[in-house]
C-alpha cells in the first residue's frame, strides 16, 4: 500500500462515529491530530490514510465473533507507530 496516495484529499461525509462534521471536515490524509484526545494514552501524529467507505462491519460466526469492524483512519504516530481509529477518537490540530 502506498502511504499519501490521497493526500489533501477532504472528507466529505464521515463514519457513523463523527462527533460532529467541523471536525470530521479537518480530517484529511496528511493532516496533523491528537488520537486518543483528553485521555492517558493522548498521542500525536498524521494521518496517512482513510478507508472512508470502505471500513466494514464486525464479523459474527454464530455467537462468535471473529473480527471487529475496521476503522476508519491509518494515523503514524509521533512515536511511529501506527494505529487504526475511527474519527470519534481524532482530534484535528
Amino acid at each position: 500500500m502506498k502511504w499519501g496516495t490521497n493526500k489533501g484529499s477532504r472528507v466529505a461525509g464521515g463514519d457513523k462515529f463523527d462527533q460532529d462534521s467541523s471536525s470530521v471536515e479537518e480530517l484529511a490524509v496528511g493532516a496533523p491530530v491528537q488520537v486518543f484526545p483528553e485521555t492517558d494514552q493522548q498521542q500525536g501524529g498524521v494521518i496517512v490514510e482513510d478507508f472512508g467507505q470502505s471500513a466494514g462491519q464486525a464479523i459474527d460466526i454464530g455467537t462468535n465473533r471473529i473480527a471487529e469492524a475496521a476503522r476508519r483512519w491509518a494515523v503514524r504516530l509521533n512515536n511511529g507507530d501506527l494505529v487504526f481509529v475511527d474519527s470519534h477518537q481524532l482530534k484535528p490540530l
